[in-house]
């Protein structure tokens, strides 16, 4: 089969890698020429992915795999499309389709009949249906169900662990009728396989949704709980630290119950899905109060640090600070909607000197996102820990000269590692 994935991003390209691994001849498409030129060289273009430099110099190699910036031609020549390209939200919660948009006319254009178009990026509940079938129609002159089969099909992975993610879970398919549906459950049992999950209700593998907005339903279900369950974990947390009580025991035996399952707390998770999948929701329930709430506690999170931080040192004013992590994980190069803006932002209106670290990105990285560079060793007055790099498990007050407070967000720190500093864990006593 040839098949056409749209945007090679750190989604789109393991995605891509998956379907040529699996013997289909497959043609990455990116509006990036650098991106393209580093794919069809074999060489991974971001650090991070388990397996995916090794995977993609073999499909390249075989010829499996090769990537343009022309997606129409792409398309033309492909019996299936899988669409990866990001969707955003302004700062109203708005949705903004630009890129999209673009995409898809791009894809319409050389659409031709039979093909399977599968759109994976989140979207708001109705918007396969309501919004590209009418665009892919109308670019391409055929009709949606009938001419070509549309379906979504949520991407349910984390970057960093795409490959092993693709078999664990199941893959959700639904279509804009039941043609298209059947022939997005019959393409994906093509290109994806399973491991054995005895604990699921259903054989794991390719599950059949119905319809679309059943499918993009169940995505904005799973992350908007992810969202509620953080922020009533945030929410103990602020209030465990005003009672002396250290929040991770309790957490740890509240989960210790069969029906419960607490996440931990910490400086707002960020990356694409829980930040803005969210807001998808609420986009289609204004009304869904619960959910607002959760958004804007987690939201407030690197404020909360920030003001742990400004009760162990007094005032901030002129205080040299480092936060620790750009990216929104630990292991991650992605720094999109990450906690270290927020954190930054909220350190500079208490006047703070703010420097930030990052083993993951180069000093020219870290100031093209508007950060001044912080390398350890350097002389601080305080740490904030935002990302759980590894590398950042074994620091000590050593490589900190002068550090008199630490506030450690993820609990990826060991305290006794800093002996006679304010160490102050979200959701712990101070000690």
């Amino acid at each position: 089969m040839k098949i056409a994935v749209v945007a090679l991003g750190k989604i789109g390209l393991p995605l891509a890698v998956q379907f040529a691994k699996k013997g289909h001849h497959v043609i990455g498409c990116d509006v990036n020429p650098k991106t393209v030129e580093l794919v069809n060289a074999g060489t991974e273009p971001f650090p991070g992915e388990a397996h995916l430099d090794t995977y993609m110099k073999e499909v390249v190699g075989s010829g499996h795999l090769t990537a343009t910036t022309d997606t129409t031609s792409a398309v033309a020549e492909s019996e299936a499309v899988v669409i990866v390209v990001p969707l955003f939200v302004d700062n109203d919660g708005v949705p903004d389709f630009g890129w999209m948009d673009e995409a898809t006319e791009n894809i319409a254009a050389g659409l031709k009949p039979g093909t399977l178009v599968s759109y994976e990026t989140t979207l708001p509940v109705g918007t396969t249906r309501n919004r590209f079938a009418k665009a892919l129609e109308k670019g391409s002159g055929l009709v949606a169900g009938k001419d070509f089969h549309l379906v979504f099909s949520p991407e349910r992975v984390l970057t960093g662990r795409v490959f092993a993610d693709l078999r664990k879970y199941p893959k959700l398919v639904g279509g804009i009728n039941e043609t298209s549906t059947a022939a997005g459950v019959k393409f994906y049992e093509a290109v994806l396989d399973f491991d054995d999950r005895p604990d699921l209700t259903e054989k794991n593998g390719v599950w059949d949704l119905g319809t679309s907005e059943a499918s993009e339903m169940a995505k904005l279900a799973e992350t908007t709980y992810r969202d509620v369950n953080i922020a009533l974990a945030n929410q103990f947390a602020i209030f465990a630290e005003g009672a002396n009580i250290d929040i991770a025991k309790v957490i740890a035996a509240s989960n210790s119950q069969p029906y419960s399952h607490i996440h931990q707390p910490g400086i707002a998770v960020g990356g694409h899905c829980i930040p803005i999948y969210p807001r998808f929701y609420l986009w289609n329930d204004p009304e869904a109060t619960v959910v607002r709430a959760a958004r804007e506690a987690n939201a407030g999170m690197p404020a909360h640090a920030v003001s742990l931080l400004s009760s162990a040192l007094g005032s901030l004013q002129g205080k040299k600070v480092v936060v620790l992590g750009i990216s929104y994980r630990g292991g991650v190069k992605e720094s999109a909607f990450s906690g270290v803006f927020g954190t930054v932002t909220a350190l500079k209106a208490q006047g703070a000197d703010v420097v930030v670290h990052d083993p993951m990105y180069t000093d020219e990285e870290s100031t093209r996102l508007g950060f001044t560079p912080y390398a350890l060793g350097g002389s601080v007055d305080a740490v904030i820990l935002q990302a759980d790099h590894a590398e950042y498990k074994s620091l000590t007050s050593k490589d900190f000269p002068g550090v008199k407070a630490v506030v450690d967000g993820r609990r990826a720190m060991n305290p006794a590692n800093f002996a006679g500093v304010d160490f102050r864990v979200i959701g712990a006593p101070a000690r």
